[in-house]
């Protein structure tokens, strides 16, 4: 069974940065996609970013430019670095694995972790 932690959120004002973290156990991390989600206030869950074995990313429009995603295979741990923060990233941050990016993007899942919250003040 997958465990999925989220780290790493916290207040922060507008352009600054944070660096979220994500802790995979229980499934081979290295033959999985991950990816980061976020669900605002009131709003649907969204897709973020997305990093694949090889190392190919995906980037949501609202991000490309700002966030970075990465991965420590030897710490099964990928990484969100997010800069020049907006009011409007403020949200609970989440992430999940899939062998397909297809069905990463699509993020219906049952099972999430406890997410991370971002508050970016203006």
């Amino acid at each position: 069974q997958v465990q999925l932690v989220e780290s790493g959120g916290g207040l922060v004002q507008a352009g600054g940065s944070l660096r979220l973290s994500c802790s995979v156990s229980g499934r081979t991390f290295t033959s999985y996609f991950m990816g980061w989600f976020r669900q605002a206030p009131g709003k649907e869950r969204e897709f973020v970013t997305a990093i694949g074995w090889s190392g190919l990313t995906y980037y949501a429009d609202s991000v490309r430019g700002r966030f970075t995603i990465s991965r420590d295979n030897a710490k099964n741990t990928v990484y969100l670095q997010m800069n020049k923060l907006k009011p409007e990233d403020t949200a609970v941050y989440y992430c999940n694995i899939d062998p397909s990016i297809s069905r990463l993007r699509v993020g219906a899942y049952d099972y999430w972790g406890q997410g991370t919250l971002v508050t970016v003040s203006s």
